[in-house]
């Protein structure tokens, strides 16, 4: 007769061995970069790539890499909190809204809406660049903050996230008792449903800056003004002035100005966990 309780987790060897698999080739690139940017030019070359170097150099790579070039990189920090203030939170807030109206609002092309989404979400963001690219150009926006900005409030995998978020999470009667109560609908949304919508909009959001932070390919067509670049674009450009011709020994600012543009990601991350997990699970628990 077995004495293991049906409450005791169970154990399994090999998936605890495909997560620690997992971990290390998560956390090995990471450890590399963080080691990496303590070294100096000269160590990166003659020093094992898991250990620092003969001479602790952080503090140095942080102050070459923020006055580099006139503090390029400063510029390029700014442009990046722009795009994602703006473009994210732009994104966040309309992906709230129109999800929440297509959960609770039935009209007639409703399905329609609904078909034309799941569309949009299965087409990769890279297949509509040069499009959007040659729109923007007849615009005469491209090289201008626009030309990121208005293609990163568009997020049709956050918008179908909130409306099946808001589909479960807003009771249909408590929209009904506010309606009698006299409140008009916009009221309704910003003092009642945003409240129940919170954990889904931080995953969004969450999504949406990750998205806007790391996008890459969008801005490199689009922009063309070093004034303009954010860090990804940036940084790759500091790394071909490393390995092109008349190359400049920069290994150093463009590894340390990677571990700079992975931290503010990473305390985003850590301050709203625990509404992003809370985000994910909601509907599965009935």
């Amino acid at each position: 007769m077995s004495t293991t309780s049906p409450l005791t987790p169970r154990r399994s060897p090999l998936l605890t061995g495909l997560m620690v698999l997992y971990l290390v080739y998560t956390l090995v690139p990471l450890i590399w970069l963080l080691l990496s940017a303590t070294k100096s030019q000269e160590d990166l070359f003659s020093s094992p790539g898991l250990w620092f170097g003969a001479e602790f150099s952080l503090f140095s790579n942080i102050r070459d890499t923020l006055t580099y070039d006139n503090g390029i990189f400063v510029r390029w920090l700014g442009n990046t909190l722009l795009y994602v203030v703006v473009g994210a939170g732009g994104a966040t807030l309309l992906a709230t809204a129109a999800g929440y109206g297509l959960a609770k609002y039935k009209f007639y092309g409703r399905r329609a809406v609904f078909a034309v989404l799941l569309g949009a979400v299965a087409i990769p963001g890279t297949a509509l660049a040069v499009p959007t690219f040659l729109m923007f150009s007849n615009l005469g926006l491209t090289n201008t903050i626009w030309a990121i900005i208005i293609p990163s409030l568009i997020s049709p995998f956050g918008l179908y996230l909130m409306w099946v978020y808001a589909a479960e999470s807003v009771p249909a009667e408590l929209l009904e008792a506010a309606r009698i109560d006299g409140a008009s609908e916009v009221r309704i949304f910003f003092t009642v449903a945003l409240r129940l919508l919170a954990p889904g909009i931080v995953t969004v959001l969450l999504f949406a800056v990750v998205s806007t932070w790391n996008n890459y390919f969008l801005p490199l067509i689009m922009l063309s003004k070093p004034n303009l670049y954010p860090l990804t674009v940036g940084l790759t450009q500091w790394s071909n002035q490393a390995t092109g011709v008349g190359a400049r020994p920069i290994y150093n600012l463009v590894i340390t100005g990677s571990l700079l543009t992975i931290v503010p990601l990473v305390i985003a991350f850590l301050l709203l966990q625990r509404f992003w997990q809370s985000g994910l699970t909601a509907g599965s628990v009935k």
